[in-house]
């Protein structure tokens, strides 16, 4: 039963206390109109907890802005732009990335550019350039819930290479703090193809801030390099941002709940406000922090991913890159969510 304004309510009072549901939630189909994301599909989102967020049906179904009661989620940038802007080549990538709630980076290759064999990968890959078809809506009584949901289709293909496709369903509820996102990756192809994915989910101001703190329980934590190295005694704390600040990467084993989940949180307590993200450990054993405390570049991302932050060619040649054979699936599950008060942050286990 969805529970708002600290009272639970039932269908029928609901209906009788609106006029339609979407006085309280509900999903808006929009286009934007101006600048380089003109003519992009967004579906905005919004539960009646003040949690929004907008979904770029015409980027893989990526999730954008997104806040709770006015305060932002998301780190954003302006820089994101239509699939027709996509640069694939080297780091072009980024001339596109908006940041963003969560950004899938895949399906064949995450992580720099680099050469595997005859093909030129590009940063993070193809499909969050690739725009969503069939997407259906629904908001709709399930039981004691209302639920609200999208799913659409993006496919990666190419004619000699890959033929992926991603189904990706975005759930929440009425009253709900948080978003589920359900992949599925299969080859519709005739050869095996190499599989690479990575969730690169962008919490910032004020989630990130010099009050904040990582809260992750892990196995064992990297460091990407030296500059993180130099960084690794405060990977779990943020600084004030700093324009000469040099981006640190931390490589992550989390430990996995009895549920088959791993989670992490980064905790604002001076503001009783935080971010959240679960998710199944099986399918995405490892979890990559990108931390950047620079001056208009502040963010940490949180990004679960089915590999170690390694060049494709080299786990190839290591026989540790993931193939899917034809007519193979995997499945993917991830939780965002929000700690909206001190009480929701209590809940939250520690580290």
């Amino acid at each position: 039963m969805p529970e708002l304004y600290g009272s639970q309510y039932s269908s029928d009072e609901l209906r009788g206390l609106t006029g339609t549901l979407r006085q309280l939630a509900g999903i808006r189909l929009m286009e934007f109109a101006d600048g380089k994301p003109r003519g992009m599909r967004v579906a905005e989102v919004y539960t009646g907890s003040g949690l929004r967020f907008d979904v770029l049906l015409d980027r893989g179904m990526d999730i954008g802005a997104a806040e709770f009661a006015g305060k932002p989620l998301a780190w954003l940038y302006p820089a994101l732009g239509a699939p027709a802007h996509y640069e694939p080549q080297g780091r072009g990538w980024l001339r596109t990335f908006g940041g963003g709630l969560m950004t899938t980076c895949g399906l064949t290759h995450f992580g720099h550019a680099e050469t595997d064999g005859e093909e030129s990968l590009g940063l993070h890959g193809r499909i969050s350039h690739i725009p969503a078809e069939d997407v259906s809506v629904s908001e709709a009584w399930h039981g004691d819930e209302y639920v609200l949901s999208l799913e659409g289709q993006a496919r990666q293909a190419a004619l000699f290479g890959e033929n992926l496709l991603l189904t990706r369903r975005i759930t929440t509820r009425l009253g709900g703090t948080s978003l589920l996102i359900t992949d599925r990756v299969r080859n519709d192809g005739f050869r095996p193809v190499p599989h690479m994915i990575l969730y690169h989910c962008n919490f910032g101001f004020p989630a990130v801030s010099p009050d904040s703190e990582l809260w992750l329980d892990d196995q064992s934590v990297t460091p990407r390099d030296e500059v993180a190295q130099s960084g690794m005694a405060a990977h779990t704390r943020f600084a004030p941002p700093d324009a000469g600040f040099a981006e640190q990467v931390f490589f992550h084993r989390p430990r996995v709940g009895a549920d088959g989940f791993a989670r992490a949180a980064i905790v604002n307590r001076a503001l009783a406000f935080g971010a959240t993200i679960r998710y199944r450990a099986a399918e995405l054993p490892y979890l990559m922090q990108w931390k950047m405390m620079g001056a208009g570049e502040y963010v940490c991302g949180l990004e679960p991913c089915n590999h170690e932050g390694l060049p494709r060619q080299r786990l190839r040649a290591e026989g540790r890159l993931a193939f899917l054979a034809p007519g193979e699936e995997a499945a993917y599950q991830i939780e965002i969510g929000v700690l909206s008060d001190a009480a929701a942050i209590a809940s939250w286990p520690a580290p």
